[in-house]
């Protein structure tokens, strides 16, 4: 008997074990077809064929980045809430095939720009379910054990392959074939690679989603949590809000402008791509390097000197004499975005539990879009101002510094949240 039970153990271990690794690869997948590598880091490609075929201003179709922000924040929280109490994996699925719809719609834009803001508008809403803080959701769920090295993993690896692949990819359609068939092929890319693989390897963990009919006969709850309500009137939730949105605002902001920055230095094109290319590229590896860093550590100021990396990256970058110093300075904010991403939905999960994780995350992530929708606009007013972006920088560059001390700030971790058992896991 007790050999019986020894084999239906490790029969059952490895059983979730798979499961793992399965939603690890569909998380990686998911955020390689997410909104930000599908349609974000392509804009730029599509940018001139459009206006050139319709007449419109290129800051008339950039108006579709701010939709895609605005509808963004207000569906995280409402798709994290339901996918709290309803779970992940169909909401997933469906979402992505109204996702890949939407962007196949833009092939038939006729020139009404009403209709391409509808469509983005659309593009924004369902993006927004099969996204980064949902595939986080689920990764969070599944692993306690290396949780922070498997959320890295997913969103790193992910983001990295979707950002450097699909630019290539959507150039190489557009200059064949068209920006209309372009948008033809990331849509199916994103409903033909993306479906099936998560119908294949996604699955809520056990003891989330849909709750069985006995749980909701005696009110038991088999996943501890906080609810949005209860983890806003904890210290932690604001500290852990401002300084990651501020932070990820500022970090993503200087990302898009760092061409025009070093170019109004004197540095050339080719300088200011490679900067962005090392920050972007630093950034998707360093969240994995954070979440292996959290794992080890016993509490959160591990990210404190990560997250004020930021500073010297920002400082080299401003006053940086050489190529070599704005590298230097793209590795370092490379490495506090890192951070500040990669730490985010790992705070969550230790701070305020998994129950209600995925609305307490939606509601951090519409917080670091409206950071990231309103910072570069800020910047771009300082330099019609002054000329120059070094005041902005600066400026930047103490609220860096404040949000350092804010992480400071946070009390040690909690060991447990809420009662109930945990999710079943293995380590690794």
């Amino acid at each position: 008997m007790a050999e019986m039970m020894a084999t239906g153990n490790v029969s059952a271990r490895l059983a979730i074990a798979g499961s793992q690794r399965g939603v690890l690869f569909a998380a990686i997948t998911g955020n390689m077809l997410c909104a930000t590598a599908t349609v974000h880091s392509v804009f730029g490609t599509f940018l001139v064929p459009l206006s050139e075929t319709f007449n419109w201003t290129r800051a008339s179709i950039s108006v579709v980045l701010a939709i895609i922000a605005l509808s963004s924040a207000i569906v995280y929280p409402l798709a994290g809430r339901y996918a709290d109490k309803h779970g992940t994996r169909r909401m997933i699925l469906f979402g992505n095939l109204l996702f890949a719809l939407s962007v196949a719609a833009l092939a038939f834009t006729n020139g009404s720009l009403p209709l391409f803001y509808a469509t983005f508008l659309a593009i924004g809403i369902f993006g927004g379910l099969p996204s980064t803080a949902i595939f986080s959701k689920l990764v969070a769920e599944w692993f306690r054990d290396n949780r922070g090295t498997a959320l890295g993993i997913s969103a790193g690896i992910g983001n990295g392959i979707g950002a450097v692949c699909l630019p290539i990819i959507a150039a190489l359609l557009v200059a064949h074939a068209g920006w209309r068939i372009g948008y033809l092929g990331i849509a199916l890319m994103i409903a033909g690679i993306g479906t099936p693989i998560y119908f294949l390897f996604l699955h809520d963990a056990p003891g989330f989603g849909e709750k069985t009919e006995e749980q909701e006969g005696d009110g038991t709850d088999p996943v501890g949590g906080l609810s949005i309500a209860e983890a806003a009137r904890k210290s932690s939730f604001w500290l852990i809000m401002l300084a990651i949105a501020s932070g990820g605002g500022i970090s993503t902001a200087i990302l898009s402008h760092v061409v025009p920055i070093v170019g109004d230095r004197g540095f050339g094109l080719a300088t200011g791509t490679a900067v962005v290319s090392v920050f972007a590229l630093v950034a998707s590896l360093w969240q994995i390097v954070t979440g292996r860093l959290l794992d080890r550590s016993s509490g959160p100021r591990i990210v404190v000197p990560m997250y004020a990396l930021a500073i010297l990256g920002l400082f080299l970058l401003e006053y940086g004499a050489s190529s070599p110093f704005l590298i230097a300075g793209g590795i370092c904010l490379g490495i506090a975005l890192g951070c500040q991403f990669g730490s985010l939905p790992f705070f969550i999960a230790r701070y305020f539990g998994l129950r209600h994780f995925g609305a307490i995350l939606g509601v951090m992530y519409s917080a670091v879009i409206a950071a990231q929708g309103t910072t570069p606009v800020l910047l771009d007013m300082a330099f019609d101002r002054y000329q120059t972006y070094r005041p902005a920088i600066l400026i930047a560059m103490v609220v860096i510094a404040a949000g350092s001390l804010l992480l400071l700030l946070l009390p040690s971790y909690r060991n447990q949240i809420g009662k109930g058992a945990p999710v079943m896991t293995v380590s690794h």
